[in-house]
């Protein structure tokens, strides 16, 4: 069989597999791919070993795959990762409406837009530019993310207070939120802390240590509020008109263009912190927009950090899926950059085509459950998710992490604070007293 079928199937297989599994809540796909790195790993040598050109279309499938169609769940089941926090507002407004397709659809565009923004901007104008700026900038990551943080916290403005007596009643009730937002995000880099330092985790599933502490922060918080609430999903319907034209498309590409590649180019900000900058600077109103930009968003945040490692003369391993392949496979040169890309544009196509029909099943599913029962198979799912990867101390840490991701719940404060998690520990060690601050901790 000659090297084009073989990538052409491995790429094709690759996302299949994984836009079937994006459907199912709380499933990351860098949980499966770190599971397939530790097996690569285990038959390289042997007369068994998987070839580059096999397993790095697969991955590159996968992560574009799981980039479009994770919206299914996040929207339709209630279990976002933290990039999709922005675009489930909206969505979930969408849904209780009983136009909960229309919503998925609309964000499934963004990220064939974001496909295309990738394979025809991105791709060439990368390695000229990007290699040029890394030099110029890479001295300064470590304010530029402390100014992120700064921004991030100041933005969750107070909230109430505006009646109602003077006096200290008042004024928590006017702050309590950021007050909340505060201490949710210095507890959430505590964990941070732990775990980057001296996780836990047994060695064996290292690729798998914060994910624990994500599932409690992110999935499980929000699957306990979907089950305590009275809240019934009405019935969905489908459409066969998203009521977008070239103007929505171009605005909202140009939105989650902006918020995706600056998650996707600097150290630690992730998609969720991306797509809020990204909304402060365009201000874009039109719910439309907003979430088909947040699809924009959150698959040039995951498909762009994995790209940026095979980009000439970069290299740089942004992503998780980049960090994971690189213990695996070092890009050489041209040749493996025209493959992610031509691979990107492959996976993006299937990955659409196959979005309608996965979603009108999702529907079909909750129209007949309750939604409760939805949500409680969705956290047994996610439990033993955790329990089989990690064991009972990952389990502990998704307790723990279960704790701190409930306080914006309960104060209603952003849920993106909890990305403290790695953006504290990740700036103190950046700006080179992370040793002093850990000695404090005694965790040295």
């Amino acid at each position: 069989m000659s090297e084009f079928w073989i990538v052409l199937l491995s790429v094709s297989a690759g996302t299949v597999l994984m836009s079937v599994l994006s459907c199912l809540p709380g499933l990351h796909v860098y949980n499966l791919m770190g599971a397939l790195v530790l097996g690569i790993l285990a038959l390289d040598g042997t007369s068994f070993a998987i070839p580059a050109m096999v397993y790095l279309p697969a991955f590159t499938g996968m992560i574009v795959s799981w980039a479009i169609l994770n919206t299914i769940p996040a929207v339709l089941l209630g279990t976002p990762d933290e990039s999709a926090l922005f675009t489930v507002m909206p969505g979930q407004k969408y849904l209780m409406a009983g136009r909960g397709f229309e919503g998925t659809m609309i964000t499934a565009v963004g990220g064939l837009a974001g496909a295309f923004f990738i394979v025809c901007v991105m791709a060439p104008l990368a390695p000229r530019y990007l290699p040029v700026a890394q030099q110029v900038l890479k001295g300064h990551m470590h304010w530029v993310l402390w100014i992120i943080i700064t921004f991030m916290l100041m933005s969750e403005w107070p909230k109430g207070g505006n009646r109602g007596p003077a006096g200290w009643a008042k004024f928590f009730d006017a702050w309590k939120t950021l007050i909340a937002g505060v201490i949710t995000f210095l507890l959430a880099g505590l964990l941070g802390f732990i775990i980057l330092t001296r996780s836990p985790v047994s060695h064996v599933v290292a690729f798998q240590n914060i994910m624990p502490a994500f599932v409690g922060l992110f999935a499980i918080p929000w699957c306990l509020l979907n089950i305590i609430s009275a809240a019934s999903v009405p019935p969905q319907h489908t459409t066969t008109s998203l009521g977008i034209n070239g103007d929505v498309v171009l605005r909202s590409v140009w939105s989650g263009a902006l918020g995706g590649g600056i998650a996707a180019y600097f150290p630690i900000v992730t998609g969720g912190v991306g797509g809020m900058l990204a909304g402060h600077a365009t201000a874009q109103r039109d719910e439309r927009i907003f979430i088909m930009g947040q699809g924009v968003s959150k698959f040039i945040y995951y498909v762009g950090a994995f790209m940026l490692m095979f980009v000439p003369g970069l290299h740089l391993t942004r992503g998780g899926g980049a960090w994971m392949t690189k213990t695996l496979f070092t890009p050489l040169g041209w040749a493996d950059y025209y493959l992610v890309i031509g691979c990107i544009a492959i996976a993006a196509a299937i990955s659409y085509l196959m979005m309608e029909p996965l979603a009108k099943v999702t529907l079909k599913f909750i129209n007949r459950f309750n939604y409760r029962h939805v949500s409680s198979v969705a956290l047994a799912i996610i439990l033993l998710m955790v329990l089989g990867v990690t064991g009972w101390v990952g389990m502990f840490i998704a307790t723990v992490a279960t704790g701190i991701g409930l306080l914006p719940v309960l104060f209603g404060s952003r849920r993106l604070n909890c990305l403290g998690i790695l953006l504290l520990p990740i700036a103190c060690n950046m700006s080179g007293f992370g040793e002093t601050i850990t000695g404090w901790l005694g965790l040295t």
